[in-house]
């Protein structure tokens, strides 16, 4: 096995998104670093902080040039930071000393790698939404077909009430939308321009440090901090979290579609399913196995980016290089596991025949929560309470279904209604079709 999975020819088809792989590859660093730079020197030029002609010119290159990472791998390693070895380069490569001289004017290392940083998680998190919205919406369609398909609700792994597919996949479904609000809210913190030199006090960028921070926003659409964030990581630690959220919703529903497909429940089936190399009858599910290892892994790696945010003084090499290990495998790991999970969604197969089946349990002690209350109707509801929990023993010792008993017992009382499936499940039904109808608005 490789040292990370996600760069893996062997699993890359198991963990990887290829979109987003592409958007954390070397050379997408290096072309986004390089539009920055090209940028800066433009609004630069417009600015009269360098002369104009060198500034078109720096410009034009940025767009033209190509710079292969492995040239910079040394430099790198001794210096802790790309840029230096990428200026460097780019200088070179330009073949004009004339207007390369103004390259990278009063910038640093962290304003380059930042605000490129920026302009990737702008395009990582637009996938990653878009995955989001699918799965919302398969979601949606099974929370609909199915919203009075009855089963059975578990907590604690054992049978609790009826509640419909509908509103378990409506459960899968709902925080997604709430994790896309809590994105709108982070964007305007997170896709920010960072451009404050070497100490954040941009004191190289000239007396006009504050108007060039903000012309380059505006050239880049993105917004401007008004202020250096070099040492303030409080939107990347905040990225992080939202990451682990929409992870953990994720692993959430691959948890339940595990049990829900155990062998012994059946009450899904995949389309597509993994095989065994000795057992030929199993069909594993490969896909929410997945699911939930990813989400144990953006956890995992969620505590090392909340650590980062403790960024010594001005600037921090250690709590930086901590974010580059992490967090580019945290988008991974949602981008994957989003589509996933609207895989899943878009080609489950509910068996509604099983889950029926299980619901009809001959005793109906499933109904015993429904009845104690019915029965509350006509004496105080501690006696009720305990007069149900009696029968539920005496229906086990002796196999005689609960109702029978409870009907024998208190005539008249016409609990059979409370068991009936439209009555039994509840507020069920409707959960799932206002998600549906959430997702249909939006």
């Amino acid at each position: 096995m490789s040292i990370s999975p996600f760069d893996s020819a062997l699993y890359r088809d198991l963990f990887t998104d290829r979109e987003v792989a592409t958007l954390f590859s070397d050379t997408a660093e290096i072309r986004a670093m390089l539009v920055v730079e090209g940028m800066l020197a433009k609004v630069q030029g417009a600015l009269g902080v360098i002369p104009a002609d060198s500034a078109a010119f720096i410009h034009r290159s940025s767009l033209e040039v190509q710079i292969d990472p492995a040239g910079l791998a040394e430099a790198t390693g001794q210096n802790g930071v790309c840029v230096p070895a990428l200026v460097a380069a780019f200088r070179k490569e330009m073949e004009a000393p004339e207007h390369a001289q103004y390259a990278h004017c009063g910038a640093t290392s962290q304003d380059i790698i930042d605000t490129g940083l920026a302009l990737r998680l702008r395009q990582a998190l637009a996938l990653i939404e878009a995955r989001g919205n699918r799965l919302a919406q398969a979601l949606a369609r099974l929370a609909e077909t199915h919203a009075d398909t009855p089963m059975v609700a578990r907590t604690y792994g054992q049978t609790a009430n009826p509640t419909s597919f509908g509103a378990v996949a409506a459960g899968w479904g709902w925080p997604w939308l709430a994790h896309r609000d809590r994105l709108a809210a982070l964007k305007p913190r997170l896709l920010v321009v960072t451009l404050s030199g070497a100490a954040g006090t941009g004191a190289a960028l000239g007396p006009k440090a504050a108007d060039t921070r903000a012309a380059l926003a505006e050239a880049l659409k993105l917004a401007d901090p008004g202020r250096s964030v070099h040492a303030t990581r409080d939107h990347v630690a905040e990225l992080a979290g939202w990451l682990t959220l929409v992870a953990g919703s994720l692993g959430k529903m691959g948890e339940d579609l595990m049990a829900m497909a155990q062998s012994d429940v059946g009450e899904v089936r995949f389309a597509g399913a993994g095989e065994s190399s000795t057992m030929p009858q199993k069909q594993n599910p490969v896909g929410a196995s997945v699911l939930i290892a990813l989400a144990r892994h953006v956890q995992a790696l969620n505590g090392a980016m909340q650590g980062a945010a403790l960024h010594r003084q001005q600037r921090d090499g250690a709590a930086w290089f901590t974010e580059w290990l992490s967090l580019p495998a945290m988008m991974m790991g949602v981008g994957k596991g989003l589509s996933i999970a609207a895989d899943l969604a878009e080609t489950l197969e509910p068996q509604a025949e099983v889950m029926a089946a299980r619901l009809n349990d001959p005793l109906g002690l499933i109904h015993a929560e429904a009845l104690s209350f019915a029965l509350a109707a006509h004496m105080p509801r501690p006696e009720a309470q305990a007069v149900v929990k009696a029968a539920c023993k005496e229906a086990l010792a002796t196999g005689t279904p609960l109702l029978d008993l409870l009907d024998a017992a208190h005539p008249g009382a016409e609990l059979a209604r409370v068991t009936e499936p439209a009555q039994a499940m509840g507020m069920a039904p409707s959960e799932a079709r206002a998600f549906a109808q959430a997702v249909a608005g939006d």
